[in-house]
């Protein structure tokens, strides 16, 4: 695996690898978005931080879990809204365009690519500003929810807390105590966030597209992933079975270290801005964010 010294020569070493790979998939990662505010899961070491997750089986069987869940989004919720796309966003937005890769794959559900001008984005594992009602599947826009939220919990409506990944945040839990869920205004049934929690898989329809990209591109360039979960990991093995090339722009140890022919240990924010000009590529214009028929990112 080649290390690279300088910034100046870590992006000449990505860019020389997008043209040499002009149908690479790139996988993104919670590490493009620290940068937007967005918190990650991991240190350097690709040790998670903090208390487990909630398990998706466990959420649709608990009452308890959901509430833990929604008071805590609920707090949560106005950091992940506020978050805007950073330089890596906007510059893989520029190289998209300009057509120096051939698709793009990612873990994040924060809307983030597609605020900073992104068009042909698979996520992974869903998209957090949409929620569906786990009875009758109506889907609702995250923002709405919240002012549901608001409306009948307002002691929680200012409370600050430290912000987690995914738009969760530390609460004490006597804020649990008088904690009152919201409902699916169609049904009345119980809601969820449209992602994929841990303990679930990711939707086969979903699951067959990404592996036809990855079966389709002639190299693999992670950003911003430790890749210690399976569902990103899993590409890497992909890739390195067919014999594609793996290029990785991460802060820290990943998974597939030793599957890797380039690791760029950098910031997202800072060497893909300087990679995109290396390769000439223009800036986008100023674009709203794209937005589906129920005002969801």
């Amino acid at each position: 695996m080649a290390a690279v010294a300088t910034v100046h020569d870590r992006a000449e070493a990505l860019a020389e690898f997008l043209e040499r790979y002009p149908r690479a998939l790139v996988l993104t990662g919670a590490g493009l978005s620290t940068a937007s505010g967005i918190p990650d899961y991991r240190d350097r070491d690709g040790t998670r931080r903090g208390r487990e997750p909630i398990q998706g089986p466990e959420f649709r069987r608990s009452v308890e879990i959901q509430r833990r869940y929604w008071a805590r989004s609920m707090v949560g919720w106005p950091i992940m809204a506020g978050a805007r796309p950073n330089d890596g966003h906007r510059a893989l937005a520029r190289l998209e365009r300009n057509g120096r890769f051939a698709h793009l794959l990612t873990q994040n559900v924060d809307g983030l690519h597609q605020q900073a001008g992104s068009q042909a984005v698979l996520e992974l594992h869903g998209n957090v500003h949409s929620v569906v009602c786990m009875h009758c599947k109506a889907q609702f826009a995250r923002a709405v929810v919240q002012t549901l939220l608001a409306d009948v919990n307002p002691d929680l409506a200012d409370v600050l807390a430290a912000p987690l990944p995914d738009g969760d945040a530390a609460i004490e839990p006597d804020a649990l105590e008088d904690f009152h869920l919201p409902f699916c205004v169609q049904c009345g049934g119980a809601l969820a966030p449209d992602v994929v929690f841990f303990g679930d898989g990711i939707p086969a329809p979903r699951t067959a597209r990404a592996l036809a990209q990855m079966e389709a591109a002639d190299a693999l360039l992670v950003i911003g992933s430790s890749l210690m979960v399976y569902s990103g990991f899993r590409f890497c093995r992909m890739a390195h079975e067919s014999g594609k090339p793996i290029a990785a722009v991460n802060l820290g140890r990943t998974r597939a270290d030793h599957l890797m022919q380039l690791k760029i240990e950098e910031s997202a924010e800072r060497l893909l801005p300087r990679a995109a000009d290396l390769l000439h590529v223009e800036e986008l214009e100023e674009a709203p964010p794209l937005l589906d028929h129920r005002g969801i990112l």
